[in-house]
């Protein structure tokens, strides 16, 4: 059954949490995070990204990266920027965007659950992206980076979180820049606290990763290194848990940077073998089917539709990444394995189909692949059969924001 249990959350004064919370470090790059935290000393970025207050020239996995995260973080706790809370609480996260809302409860969730597959996982993940992750919390001291959980829902936690958002005052709540609604609620009341983890103790058999496997890896991996001398902080690790029915998951796009030394008309007669190809006239090609693919190569879009005997009907053959990674990624241009393949990159789909226009225009890629989404439904079918999807199949919107909650491993 799910552990989980409240933490003492070092957080922002009410009056700057806007100025202090910012996007997932993994969703920007160095420079677009160097210009959103521009002017605004108090970003988050400035921990999570902390190579914006480097010079250019210094590599961003480089040590002084995450000495210079440790010390902003350190003088954002003695600005009195962030506080830490004074007793172990829960957190009710509530975010809307374009009117659609969910709620999930901010917590730290056992490392022995993610090490026993109580939570449970769809990827495998990337050694480079784990290692910045574990340096990162190591050097800070701080699990910076929340990982998103699902869960199949309870009534009994959902009685306890609308009650609590309706009768009690939010510690948090604004506008970000793009139009996201961001609400915090503290459960302080220890009764209340206690009820939640009993409940999901006995009632919520497994969570499921719905984003951040590369953040849990880290975490275990952390305690792993620090042996002994590993901190009782260090047994747990930063999550929110959302039910199920209010999760959305958008396209997670594929870009790759060569076709693997064939032309591009080579390429369309290969692609021929299985699937139909069909030239769209003007715009974009966004999916709208299972089975059905964007591609976008020599300025042009094209609807692939796999032909029957592309794929098969288990629970990871009949996803479209997989169709796409099988037939086209690997058969044809020799990328077998995308979590260590620099030469393919993936694009989420909150930055849409123009992104993918945008990379291969530019010509720092050759050609982009627009897929139809994941369900809940087949990610929970995934994971309960002990498979994983091909990295990077799952996008989630909307994101959390980095730096209102943030879990300490030392005290």
């Amino acid at each position: 059954m799910a552990n989980i249990k409240p933490f003492k959350a070092l957080r922002p004064q009410a009056k700057i949490a806007k100025q202090v919370a910012s996007r997932p470090y993994d969703v920007l790059s160095s420079a677009e995070a160097k210009i959103e935290a521009q002017g605004n000393p108090a970003s988050f970025l400035h921990i999570t990204k902390s190579e914006i207050d480097l010079p250019e020239s210094v590599d961003v996995h480089a040590p002084e990266v995450y000495l210079q995260a440790k010390e902003n973080l350190q003088a954002s706790i003695q600005r009195d920027t962030l506080f830490r809370e004074s007793k172990d609480c829960y957190y009710i996260y509530q975010l809307i965007m374009n009117g659609r809302e969910q709620t999930g409860l901010v917590c730290v969730s056992s490392v022995d659950d993610y090490e026993n597959d109580i939570i449970k996982k769809h990827e495998f993940t990337r050694p480079e992206k784990e290692l910045d992750r574990i340096n990162h919390i190591k050097t800070s001291g701080a699990q910076t980076g929340n990982v998103f959980l699902a869960y199949r829902n309870n009534h009994t936690i959902d009685a306890i979180i609308e009650k609590w958002k309706k009768t009690k005052s939010p510690g948090y709540d604004f506008l970000a820049d793009d139009g996201i609604q961001h609400t915090i609620w503290i459960i302080s009341d220890g009764d209340i606290c206690n009820e939640i983890t009993q409940v999901f103790a006995a009632e919520i058999p497994c969570t499921y990763i719905a984003d951040g496997h590369h953040r849990a890896a880290s975490a275990s991996k952390v305690r792993l290194a620090l042996g002994a001398e590993a901190p009782e902080g260090a047994n747990h690790f930063l999550t929110t848990l959302f039910p199920s029915n209010q999760l959305f998951i958008m396209d997670y796009n594929r870009v790759v940077k060569d076709l693997n030394g064939i032309t591009p008309a080579q390429f369309l007669e290969a692609i021929e073998a299985k699937f139909t190809i069909t030239p769209q006239a003007s715009q974009a090609f966004k999916p709208a089917n299972l089975h059905d693919i964007g591609m976008y190569l020599n300025h042009q879009w094209y609807q692939l539709t796999a032909k029957p005997g592309t794929f098969s009907n288990d629970p990871i053959g009949i996803l479209d990444v997989t169709i796409l990674q099988d037939n086209i990624l690997s058969a044809l241009l020799n990328i077998n394995d995308p979590r260590t393949d620099t030469r393919v990159d993936f694009v989420g789909g909150i930055r849409g189909l123009q992104e993918l226009e945008k990379r291969v225009d530019s010509g720092e890629m050759a050609a982009a692949f627009s897929i139809f989404p994941v369900s809940m439904d087949q990610l929970f079918d995934i994971a309960d059969s002990g498979k994983v999807m091909p990295p990077k199949s799952t996008w989630f919107e909307p994101k959390l924001r980095d730096g209102l909650l943030t879990h300490l491993i030392y005290e």
